[in-house]
């Protein structure tokens, strides 16, 4: 049984995609001659290669069994998938924007007889139609910001994650239609005819996401200064404790912390007793 995962095969989400799959264990066999579909290091996994647009739908229709993309395009396409997994990478909103100049301010100073230009036109037109509006739908497959400069549009819908781009072509913000995420998804029927592989995957993935930031703090503690160390010591569910075979009274402790904490926590660890401290990078939490 073989399970194929579709990443986008350029653009923003690519490159992250990619070293989600490698920190999860499924890296490239070759990762510089990718082909339309490559082997990973796990026999029972393949990677494809598509355009981020397509794999809503290739999920969907079980093209391949589990994907990476973002909910912007699951939403456009209407692809009925499963959601697994949050990627915590790649965050964006879809909105709605006009020129600078223009007296166009809200979503209240909309009128019929305005066009809009977007690569988004399903989600865009479910947009107007929540508010009883029907605008004229003007799909474009890239550079949609210069629309209403060349006099295609009155205002534009598109992605946008710090609004740069939209300020370069003098264009602001009037509205949030939807704010996007890049999630692990599948085919629902892939999820009951492969699921141990699909949750393995699926596993691996969150135990990715879920080390993010986090370092494993260990170290001795002689026992008498261990209720001290335990008072200064953050952690997921508690410090572990055990015993170390040693002529003093002494204990190994270890817990999980958060990255930022680290560099406080270390001073307060040695004025509380502790001895030997390593702090060492997490790749997994399952």
């Amino acid at each position: 049984m073989k399970i194929t995962i579709a990443i986008p095969s350029k653009g923003r989400i690519s490159e992250p995609s990619l070293t989600i799959l490698e920190r999860a264990g499924l890296g490239l066999k070759d990762n510089s001659n990718r082909k339309l579909i490559s082997s990973t290091f796990n026999k029972s996994i393949d990677v494809m290669f598509a355009r981020a647009s397509d794999i809503p739908e290739f999920v969907a229709e079980g093209v391949v069994d589990m994907g990476i993309t973002g909910i912007d395009l699951i939403q456009e396409s209407e692809s009925d998938v499963e959601k697994l997994v949050d990627l915590i990478f790649g965050q964006t909103s879809l909105v709605l924007a006009s020129p600078e100049d223009s007296e166009i301010n809200s979503s209240d100073d909309l009128k019929d007889d305005m066009v809009v230009a977007t690569e988004f036109p399903v989600l865009t037109k479910k947009y107007l139609d929540n508010l009883n509006l029907n605008l004229k739908i003007v799909k474009l497959s890239g550079s949609t910001e210069v629309a209403p400069m060349i006099g295609i549009a009155d205002l534009i819908t598109d992605l946008t994650s710090t609004g740069t781009t939209l300020k370069m072509h003098h264009l602001k913000i009037i509205d949030n239609i939807l704010d996007s995420a890049i999630y692990l998804i599948a085919n629902k029927k892939a999820l009951e005819t492969k699921t141990e592989l699909v949750e393995a995957i699926s596993t691996s993935i969150k135990g990715v996401i879920d080390a993010e930031g986090k370092k494993l703090v260990m170290m001795n503690v002689a026992k008498e200064d261990l209720d001290k160390v335990k008072e200064v010591m953050p952690s997921m569910a508690g410090p572990t404790i055990s015993e170390v075979l040693s002529k003093e009274a002494t204990v190994a402790v270890q817990a999980v912390i958060d990255e930022d904490e680290v560099f406080e926590l270390v001073n307060d660890l040695r004025n509380a007793g502790a001895k030997d401290i390593l702090v060492v990078p997490i790749e997994r939490i399952i």
